[in-house]
């Protein structure tokens, strides 16, 4: 038994194909299908039932899939504690960051990182809260940035930052007049959201404290970007909120519109989420450490209270 032939097993487990397996673990075909083989052969059981399509895992292919994840995990940890034991930050590194985040925040700190440690070859992909957590369970990403808390019992989060949430509000809106608003003011019927999905918005209607109900007659307009939401408040269709870091490059009139909270200010709590094994760990604090010291800079706001992303 070797962890490649173990590492075979987890891709065609997650594929459910092994020509898709060998592509995705650059082997061919034949030599992944060998291999497999040679390890069923070994423990003289079937991991895969083939007569299948897709192809399926036999009840003790499930415990051996199991068992074998963590045996690749820990194995990957021989390597961690030589690399920390030398100092040494450098590799393949695989980031995700939700859609409302990786905008804002991706300028800001990448050019520093890259500087800080080119060593690191960085992996960015854009995906959202669900399956952020799924690519960490399956090992699919080392680590990843997006509003918390998530209660996952797997993920350990680091909180980076608290992002205040903002009101742009139009002109010809019933609020342009106040210098500072409330949650109170706040009429779900009148705030543009993002679409459904996005943790953004859920954090949003908690903070109305509206019914969930997506077919209520108030969900008019949704968008997937802040700039669409605020274009169309532009056109009195009504005002949305922002995370603070996305009003940061708003032209001069348009800033105008903007409204913040009465504090303590609704906010997110925006975190660095990993796995608890703790894999490459030192990469992860790296990129802990250059975010929470560069935006700290960038948000001054301290006294919040932080609106759960959660739809509870």
């Amino acid at each position: 038994m070797t962890i490649t032939q173990l590492q075979y097993v987890l891709a065609v487990a997650e594929h459910q194909n092994f020509t898709l397996a060998a592509q995705k673990s650059f082997v061919t075909q034949p030599t992944l299908s060998m291999q497999v083989q040679k390890l069923e052969d070994e423990l003289d059981v079937l991991i895969f039932d083939r007569s299948k399509k897709p192809i399926s895992i036999t009840d003790v292919g499930k415990k051996i899939v199991a068992q074998a994840k963590n045996i690749v995990a820990e194995a990957g940890r021989i390597k961690d504690i030589v690399d920390q034991d030398k100092g040494y930050i450098g590799g393949d590194f695989t980031l995700g960051i939700i859609p409302t985040i990786m905008p804002t925040l991706l300028p800001m700190f990448l050019p520093t990182f890259i500087k800080k440690y080119p060593k690191v070859n960085l992996i960015i992909k854009e995906q959202p809260t669900n399956t952020l957590i799924k690519n960490l369970h399956d090992g699919h990403l080392d680590a990843a940035i997006a509003a918390t808390p998530l209660e996952v019992e797997f993920i350990k989060e680091r909180p980076l930052y608290y992002e205040p949430f903002v009101g742009y509000v139009p002109n010809n809106h019933r609020l342009a007049a106040k210098k500072e608003i409330t949650t109170t003011d706040l009429d779900i019927s009148d705030v543009l959201l993002l679409q459904d999905g996005h943790c953004f918005r859920d954090g949003v209607i908690n903070l109305c404290k509206s019914p969930k109900n997506l077919e209520d007659e108030h969900f008019k307009i949704e968008s997937g970007s802040f700039e669409t939401l605020v274009n169309l408040s532009n056109e009195g269709m009504g005002m949305t909120l922002l995370p603070y870091l996305n009003t940061m490059d708003l032209d001069d009139v348009k800033k105008k519109n903007l409204r913040h909270f009465v504090k303590p200010s609704p906010a997110r709590e925006v975190s660095l989420i990993y796995h608890k094994s703790e894999l490459k760990i030192q990469i992860s604090e790296a990129i802990r450490d250059v975010i929470a010291s560069i935006v700290r800079g960038a948000i001054a706001f301290q006294d919040v209270e932080i609106i759960s992303p959660l739809g509870n």
